[in-house]
């Protein structure tokens, strides 16, 4: 593997368990919990979109509001792509401390759950992925028209109404042994707060009380609604539609729409067949973002060890694109 140093095949924090699946199911508390949380967390972004496409056709049309969905959607998805998923769960760069907790706090900010169960759900996916365990694989129904349509809801956001796993913890048993890791888990209510009170303040200050709440809703609720979305698809769009040039053992797919809305995280196929790789569009022509961002990183001497699949690699997992630059 072409490393700054280290192989992308190095051994992984997520394939060593050997304890078996509980059988246990949760209780009518846990359940409803679970059901009303995210169907809150569902309808409150649509809830806010809608109001902000209405409060423009009555305030009329603002860049500021531009501004603040693309910017909030920019760095609090890095935050999610480059942070949560490939430094945190996959460990495919290193980085200063400073920019560590950063990244944790900016993908907090995307509502997407708290760091540690966050990567242990993304840790078991990869474990069991496609197959029994994968908390969100769409291919536990039959082929059938109804089958598939019932495998993209479970993929998209169905699996998030049900209670988390009791084991999903361990899965992140590296992070949970970390005290900056554990205090970016144990504060995702308050970076959560702040990724909506930032646009606000941000509108306050150009527009006032109208801006205020306009950023609330195009830079907090409407953004954390396209980065659910988003997100999400690479869980469903990326397991059912698009190329698998990779061998990777089970139904991941590379698509271009969602590797380019998910700043690289829809090449997925690449990244199945290579999860511990900081650079997930393999080629010159997927688009990815977040690894241009590590590699802003790098050239700034902000972070280092960041691993890529050398081109025998490549070609032993598939097609035998040209050598990766690093």
């Amino acid at each position: 593997m072409q490393t700054l140093t280290s192989p992308v095949h190095a051994p992984s924090p997520f394939t060593n368990s050997t304890q078996t699946e509980p059988r246990r199911g949760p209780g009518f508390v846990r359940r409803a919990l679970a059901f009303s949380t995210t169907l809150v967390g569902v309808l409150l972004p649509v809830a806010g979109l809608v109001m902000a496409i209405i409060l423009s056709c009555v305030w009329g049309f603002s860049w500021v509001n531009v501004g603040l969905l693309i910017g909030m959607y920019a760095v609090t998805m890095l935050g999610i792509t480059a942070g949560f998923h490939r430094l945190f769960t996959h460990r495919s760069f290193q980085t200063i401390a400073p920019i560590r907790f950063v990244l944790g706090a900016l993908g907090s900010m995307a509502f997407q759950g708290s760091l540690v169960t966050w990567v242990g759900l993304h840790r078991k996916h990869h474990k069991y992925s496609d197959s029994e365990g994968d908390p969100h694989s769409p291919h536990d129904d039959d082929g059938a028209a109804m089958g598939l349509i019932r495998g993209f809801w479970h993929a998209h956001i169905g699996w998030a109404f049900a209670p988390m796993p009791d084991d999903i913890a361990r899965y992140a048993g590296d992070l949970r042994r970390s005290r900056s890791a554990r205090v970016l888990d144990a504060l995702f209510p308050l970076w959560a707060l702040v990724g909506l009170l930032i646009p606000s303040a941000i509108g306050f200050a150009c527009l006032g009380w109208r801006g205020a709440i306009s950023g609330l809703l195009w830079g907090g609720l409407a953004r954390v609604f396209l980065a659910h979305h988003v997100t999400w698809c690479v869980n469903s769009v990326c397991h059912l539609w698009g190329s698998r040039p990779y061998a990777s053992g089970d139904e991941s797919r590379n698509n271009a729409l969602v590797g380019v809305l998910a700043l690289g995280e829809g090449w997925h196929n690449n990244h199945h067949a290579f999860p511990s790789s900081a650079r997930h569009g393999l080629r010159w022509w997927q688009l990815d973002l977040s690894y241009w961002f590590i590699r802003t990183l790098v050239a700034c001497r902000l972070a280092w060890a960041v691993r890529l699949p050398t081109a025998h690699e490549l070609a032993v997992r598939g097609e035998q694109p040209a050598p990766l630059p690093v």
